[in-house]
């Protein structure tokens, strides 16, 4: 099963390789739409310790607005204006790509480092995360196109997600703060 995982993870970064190329703008919202149909599975193959309700919920709510909502709304913002490319990119597509490979190699670096397969999670889960949440940044910063910075920014949301999915059971009170006794064990702020 680690075979399929991680070779879901595999497609999910080169679909960040596939937005960070190409300048046609459905084949920008096919690479995003892919990664959220391929997000909304991970949960499902992993086999996070939640029960199973809570899992297939998860699926289909990423399925469902990553994978075909979100997409579609684009699709039908792109006919709308007409648009069929993006004209003239802040970085032109073939140093995006070699940017893009670059920040894969740093990515696959630092994830060896922050490793969770000791924890029984994926040794690409990490990396993968890091590398789809940059890209989407990359792509935030240097494209014009307001539909192009859109998808950046739903590939750098489908990045901090798998990287909730590889820490949300694992550290569940990160977020929530310590809990004593019932109660929460906040710093208490005055005036509030």
């Amino acid at each position: 099963m680690t075979v399929w995982i991680e070779g879901f993870l595999v497609v999910f970064m080169i679909t960040s390789l596939w937005l960070l190329g190409s300048a046609r703008l459905l084949s920008c919202i096919a690479a995003v739409s892919v990664q959220g149909v391929l997000l909304a599975a991970l949960p499902l193959l992993i086999g996070i310790d939640a029960p199973p309700w809570r899992l297939f919920l998860q699926a289909g709510v990423s399925l469902g607005l990553k994978g075909i909502a979100f997409p579609l709304l684009l699709l039908r913002a792109v006919r709308s204006v007409d648009a069929r490319r993006e004209m003239e990119p802040l970085v032109g597509y073939s140093l995006s790509l070699m940017i893009g490979v670059a920040l894969l190699a740093g990515s696959l670096a630092a994830g060896t480092r922050l490793s969770l397969s000791s924890q029984g999670m994926p040794a690409l889960l990490v990396p993968s995360a890091m590398f789809t949440t940059l890209t989407g940044l990359f792509v935030i910063v240097g494209r014009r196109s307001a539909i192009v910075q859109a998808l950046g920014y739903l590939a750098m949301e489908n990045g901090i997600a798998a990287f909730g999915l590889a820490l949300a059971e694992q550290e569940p009170l990160l977020v929530h703060g310590r809990v004593r006794d019932g109660h929460h064990d906040l710093p208490h702020q005055p005036g509030i």
